[in-house]
């Protein structure tokens, strides 16, 4: 099957989703339509973005929460579809790829369960190959894992706040608020910032539903991509075509490097209309699983034709 069939194919496929498109957007759908002709569907710009890729070298590049797996309320239940799983392990036969999350490596791996691929926790800070029990970036000597004070306090300050979730992602310490009313959410942001107090040296950042308090390096998504490229000898590379999905705050910084560098993809996944550096967009986790067949099975066709 030739790619113009394929598309047609699995086009048909993506009405499914885009019904629910429509209907979750209603009153919304002159803005967003508007939004979208400057960060076009990447399911609907496939082709083009694929035109002459032939040559190069793709390297995929994954978010796990909101990309892979929906969004949930409880955040140790974000369980990817067996489907999903199965799409990304095509797409890591074909592929350097890599998942680069904001929780801890091995909690990431305990969902994905891949061992084609790699793997970047705690946003970028700790990285593991396909079947390397290693990480590639020992960090003991440039960064400290989040204090457990920390933890200790952030637990006991925010007990009285119903809702909240801390989760300890070894470099980063999440504070999800999901489930936080909102005349709530004030008084645990004030909470939170209240324990960076007694700790000045790190950082606090925010992402959907959730605060982080990360340590004092300057590192994250963008410096991930860049150091996985490194890993794999292709810095330097100038046909080298890295593509990043992502759908949350902290994915800017890798949207950011790659619009800098004017070399790749960047797709963000989202609904709602919003300010991001990336070039194209996908509406939920069943689009970016078409988005992933579609590269798998154009992958496949290249090569045998």
């Amino acid at each position: 099957m030739g790619l113009p069939r394929l598309i047609a194919k699995l086009s048909n496929m993506k009405s499914v989703s885009s019904s629910t498109f429509d209907e979750d957007k209603n009153t919304n759908w002159h803005s967003y339509d508007s939004w979208l002709e400057k960060h076009p569907s990447a399911l609907d710009k496939f082709q083009k973005m694929m035109h002459g890729a032939e040559s190069k070298k793709i390297v995929v590049f994954l978010d796990y929460d909101g990309t892979l797996s929906p969004i949930v309320n409880d955040p140790d239940v974000a369980f990817m579809t067996d489907k999903m799983r199965a799409v990304v392990h095509e797409v890591g036969c074909c592929f350097p790829t890599s998942i680069i999350s904001g929780r801890s490596r091995e909690k990431v791996y305990e969902f994905v369960g891949l061992d084609n691929i790699y793997y970047a926790g705690s946003h970028g800070m700790d990285i593991m190959a396909p079947l390397q029990p290693l990480r590639i970036r020992d960090w003991k000597h440039h960064a400290k894992a989040v204090d457990r004070k920390i933890q200790k306090s952030l637990k006991e300050k925010t007990a009285a706040v119903e809702g909240v979730n801390i989760e300890d992602n070894k470099f980063c310490m999440s504070v999800h608020f999901r489930n936080v009313s909102d005349q709530d959410l004030g008084t645990l942001e004030e909470k939170v910032k209240s324990v960076l107090e007694e700790h000045p040296h790190f950082r606090l950042t925010r992402g959907k539903k959730v605060l982080e308090i990360r340590p004092p390096i300057e590192w994250d998504k963008g410096h991930a991509l860049e150091y996985l490229l490194d890993s794999l000898g292709l810095a330097s590379s100038n046909d080298v075509l890295p593509i990043y999905i992502g759908d949350d705050t902290s994915d800017e910084d890798a949207f950011e490097l790659i619009h800098r560098k004017r070399q790749g993809y960047s797709i963000i996944v989202t609904s709602i209309p919003r300010e991001t550096w990336a070039s194209y967009s996908l509406y939920d986790t069943t689009e970016v699983m078409l988005f992933l067949e579609y590269l798998s099975k154009w992958k496949r066709i290249s090569s045998s034709s």
